[in-house]
């Protein structure tokens, strides 16, 4: 353009220029648009070379695009100055508006500095404007600011120009048409800035949510096909608990269509002694194991897991329920828990398991006295020394309260007589006569006894009443709230069912039974009671003459 005498300029030379800035904000990336802000510098404003130094996120120039001289292109292109070495060239020389202009003259002391450049010696100037060699001239290009103010943008860049086709320096126009050229230069790379932003964004948003569909349909396989149950619950709210989706095997689990299972929560399918389980499960999270419902009423021993799913904005949202079928492991592990606490014979607690639960009726350490009659009190309603009488000692019955918490202390019925007490009898049974038909008819028929004796012991006793063998032809029986004439009447009773006759080997056999009472009560040892129980069984055995210990 600087071909041409100011102030008259061509028509076509304004409309080249305004092509090659309507160019500039049609290019279709940022690197195009970098090149053909160079190109239009050569192409519209008259200039050899043009350079576009792109400032970088570090604060450094890179020089970003290059345009008028191949080889200079591809020595520079590519190379970065330092901001403070820019900052210095921006600062000094002459001030042409927004354009900085450094004559040769004082442009020599930036020869060995870090920015790019393809300067070279000339001889001097023939006139005043001609332009020489070493000339520097620079556009900068501001973000627009405010109101579109370049100067109170933040510096996107740096344009540098060399080589006026005229060979003189630019004129009022050329000057003018430089700075409004690197002004519009300077929108068109924020917003090819803008737009690869938001197309990288778009790009890394349809990334996510192809992850996130790759990732749900994961989860729904995992979900929809996992080989144990798997349920979604709402967490929180007045919906807490209510299931939201099923998976196939949690319906064929418990019976239950899936469109079924969504009127339910865990708790309306968890088994009434379970539920305190499953309370503390959910609002914990982690593991349990309980009971739930079938659709024809009968329970299944299930390992439930939740995990509790977050919402980063909301917080907890819903919970995540593995529900893995238990019902075989546990139906062993209560075979084996019967087993280690019952005889394998006759199906009756075995000495062990006796133990245990007459253990868990006692105390036996050592409390105040007034505790003692206290517990006693409440236990029968009226003042203690009524029911045991005043010779009872309950320092030696004591222990400490706070130890069993709400224990009722159990108490024997005081003499010989009936008072009207009642308390823990405890039925020591030995079989007369067993071993004659071990020793005539063999084992078999001793086992045959034996089970058939479990069997009347058992149906003639209350249902809390325990009917335990000790071994061999030993049982004991453990009756609470009898009192010494209850505990006489069932011992006379439980003895006319042994006496009936029993089918063993194809014959009928008889054995008889005697019986000791014992009473239990805070203070003594599991074993202890036992013992008087039996001492009291043996000599009730030597009181019987030999032809009434049985019949048959």
């Amino acid at each position: 353009m600087e071909t041409e005498s100011e102030p008259y300029v061509r028509l076509a030379s304004l409309r080249q220029l305004h092509q090659v800035m309507a160019d500039m904000n049609t290019a279709r990336s940022l690197a195009d648009t970098l090149q053909t802000v160079a190109e239009g510098v050569v192409a519209a404003l008259g200039y050899e070379l043009a350079c576009v130094n792109l400032v970088r996120p570090d604060g450094d120039l890179v020089v970003a695009a290059f345009a008028g001289n191949p080889a200079a292109e591809a020595l520079i292109t590519g190379r970065v100055g330092s901001r403070d070495s820019w900052d210095r060239r921006l600062g000094m020389g002459e001030r042409w508006g927004d354009l900085v202009f450094i004559p040769h003259t004082e442009g020599w002391v930036l020869d060995d500095d870090d920015v790019p450049q393809w300067y070279t010696d000339g001889p001097a100037p023939r006139f005043e404007d001609e332009w020489h060699p070493a000339d520097r001239l620079f556009a900068p290009m501001y973000a627009p600011g405010p109101q579109g103010n370049a100067a109170c943008g933040e510096l996107i860049g740096v344009l540098s120009v060399d080589r006026p086709r005229n060979g003189r320096r630019p004129g009022a126009w050329g000057r003018e048409a430089l700075q409004m050229y690197a002004f519009q230069a300077a929108i068109a790379i924020s917003n090819a800035r803008l737009r690869a932003n938001m197309q990288r964004a778009l790009v890394r948003l349809e990334r996510e949510q192809q992850a996130l569909r790759a990732s749900e349909e994961s989860f729904r396989q995992a979900f929809e096909y996992a080989p144990s149950g798997m349920a979604i619950a709402e967490m929180g709210g007045d919906q807490h608990g209510r299931i939201l989706r099923t998976n196939d095997a949690l319906c064929r689990l418990l019976g239950r269509p899936a469109s079924a299972m969504r009127r339910y929560s865990f708790s309306d399918l968890v088994h009434p002694e379970d539920i305190g389980t499953l309370l503390r499960t959910s609002a914990e999270g982690g593991r349990a194991e309980l009971r739930l419902g079938r659709r024809d009423g009968t329970y299944v021993w299930v390992s439930l897991r939740n995990s509790v799913v977050a919402d980063a904005a909301d917080g907890p949202r819903f919970l995540l329920t593995h529900v893995e079928d238990i019902e075989e492991r546990k139906r062993r592990e209560l075979q084996l828990a019967h087993r280690a606490s019952h005889d394998s014979l006759t199906g009756l607690p075995n000495s062990a398991e006796l133990r245990t639960r007459l253990s868990a009726r006692l105390c036996q350490r050592s409390a105040s006295p007034h505790a003692v009659a206290e517990s006693v009190d409440a236990a029968y309603g009226h003042p203690a020394f009524d029911v045991v009488g005043p010779g009872f000692d309950f320092r030696q019955a004591a222990e400490p309260y706070d130890a069993y918490d709400h224990h009722v202390h159990t108490v024997a019925p005081d003499g010989d007589h009936d008072d009207g007490a009642k308390g823990l009898a405890v039925l020591f049974c030995d079989l007369d006569g067993f071993k004659s038909i071990n020793d005539r008819f063999g084992h078999n028929a001793g086992d045959a006894v034996l089970i058939e004796v479990a069997r009347r012991l058992s149906g003639a006793v209350r249902d809390g009443d325990t009917v335990a063998r000790l071994g061999g032809d030993e049982f004991v029986i453990l009756a609470d709230g009898l009192g010494r004439a209850d505990a006489q009447d069932l011992a006379v009773r439980l003895r006319n069912e042994i006496i009936q006759p029993i089918r063993a080997e194809g014959r009928a056999v008889r054995v008889g039974a005697s019986f000791g009472i014992g009473w239990a009560h805070c203070g003594m040892t599991a074993d202890e009671v036992l013992k008087s129980a039996d001492e009291r069984m043996y000599v009730e055995k030597r009181s019987r003459p030999k032809q009434h210990r049985r019949a048959g």
